[in-house]
């Protein structure tokens, strides 16, 4: 472990908790993967703590084809994406790009051309509203053995959809399911074929995508309502599958990127670099959070890094400034993302169940590796709601106490695998299968 303090922290955050904005708020609505704070915070909230297949089950609904993707929800529409395979065959093109890409490790590849397919769901019920294909086509690149062709999580503004499936492209959809526009980057190249992952940020009429792979990376932010670039800048970045998260800070909008060269700060509007600064590990997945002032990045493979960084003090190259307030270098994940709220920051050893929880402000260890039973392996990210961390596991879904202090308050096994993160909204869980949707309910 190591941790550092520089200076007084209680001052700054005392400031800062007045200087730093969040680009969405809301308690109703579940506008991008990691929730309306970005941080994995549902509030207010009252969801069941123990739930099943008989228990507490609301509705659930089939899904077609298959996709890693969690879930949003904006009033009464719940949309997903997937990808579903058809029988028709490819055509010879098709057949010589992918096998053209078919070196490396295992990973499960296809020959089937795929729908890929954006469903809305109405979340009170789960009868499907629509289900809109964007595009029809072969991936002609492999993935991680566990991974889909639809494991980029949409995103929406409440007026529009923005679907993204990454080498596919990116699609604007009205709610009634219709493309208004679309923008497609060509091919990525991910590292030892491991597959795509990567979401989407938004913040008012700006759209950030984040194309860091094996080839020529790039960051770009669109108009939102003609898909057309604002800017676009190249990075020397090779692969990394972190969402970009979009902060107001002294009335200056950043687009904050973590990857394995180097973490950026771009201003939303111009492109230029704010801030940057090294530290993290290779194949960065953790999207960063904030509090208070104080942005928090981590990865986790084959090694561990944790910055917590001020952004009040972060300007040109923070590398081994006091802009980095302190750090934390073990226990750290390699794919889920953290929870931050009310001071404590928690996360998961890389992609198993043994989770750790710091206080935010010190880095102080409240405790370490505590072992969540019925987790043994997970992909997906925990979320916070009514003082307690739901965690989607493989094998079952985990409930936990908040605070300082570990209890584990029931493991529910349900009959299918999980790797999109858990969804709350008010009194409901929405989990989002490899076969189905579910939606949860205390029983009144």
């Amino acid at each position: 472990m190591n941790i550092k303090r520089l200076f007084p922290i209680f001052l700054l955050f005392a400031f800062a908790s007045n200087s730093v904005t969040s680009a969405q708020d809301g308690s109703s609505n579940w506008p991008n993967w990691r929730g309306p704070n970005f941080n994995g915070v549902a509030e207010p909230t009252d969801p069941p703590e123990e739930f099943g297949e008989s228990k507490n089950l609301k509705w659930k609904a089939a899904i077609p084809g298959l996709g890693n993707s969690t879930p949003i929800i904006w009033e009464d529409q719940l949309i997903v994406l997937t990808a579903v395979p058809t029988d028709k065959e490819p055509g010879k093109e098709e057949e010589a790009l992918q096998e053209g890409r078919r070196m490396g490790p295992p990973s499960n590849g296809t020959d089937q051309i795929h729908q890929f397919t954006v469903i809305s769901y109405n979340k009170n019920n789960g009868e499907i509203n629509w289900q809109t294909v964007v595009k029809e086509e072969l991936p002609i690149e492999r993935t991680h053995e566990l991974g889909t062709w639809a494991s980029n999580s949409p995103v929406t503004d409440g007026k529009h959809i923005y679907a993204y499936f990454g080498s596919r492209g990116l699609f604007c959809l009205d709610f009634e399911g219709n493309v208004l526009w679309e923008r497609d980057w060509g091919q990525m190249e991910k590292k030892m074929s491991f597959g795509e992952g990567s979401s989407p940020a938004l913040y008012k009429n700006r759209i950030a995508v984040l194309w860091d792979h094996e080839g020529d990376s790039f960051i770009t932010v669109l108009d939102t309502k003609t898909g057309k670039d604002v800017w676009k800048k190249d990075r020397e970045e090779a692969t990394s599958w972190s969402t970009p998260l979009i902060l107001e800070v002294n009335g200056r909008v950043q687009v904050i990127t973590s990857a394995t060269s180097r973490t950026r700060s771009y201003d939303l509007e111009t492109g230029e670099i704010i801030w940057e600064g090294t530290g993290m590990t290779g194949n960065v997945i953790p999207h960063p959070v904030y509090e208070n002032g104080i942005l928090y990045l981590m990865s986790g493979y084959r090694g561990n890094a944790l910055q917590a960084i001020d952004l009040l003090r972060a300007k040109g190259n923070i590398t081994g400034t006091d802009a980095i307030l302190w750090e934390y270098n073990q226990d750290t994940p390699y794919t889920p993302s953290p929870v931050l709220k009310d001071g404590y920051l928690y996360f998961l050893r890389v992609n198993n169940g043994f989770l750790t929880c710091l206080d935010a402000k010190t880095g102080e260890v409240k405790y370490s590796k505590e072992k969540v039973e019925g987790i043994s392996s997970l992909f997906s990210s925990p979320t916070w709601a009514d003082g307690k961390l739901y965690i989607a596991g493989k094998e079952s879904v985990a409930v936990v106490k908040a605070g300082p202090e570990f209890e584990q308050i029931s493991e529910n096994k349900l009959d299918d695998t999980f790797h999109a993160s858990p969804v709350i909204i008010g009194n409901d869980l929405f989990l989002r299968g490899q076969k189905s949707l579910y939606c949860f309910s205390k029983k009144q």
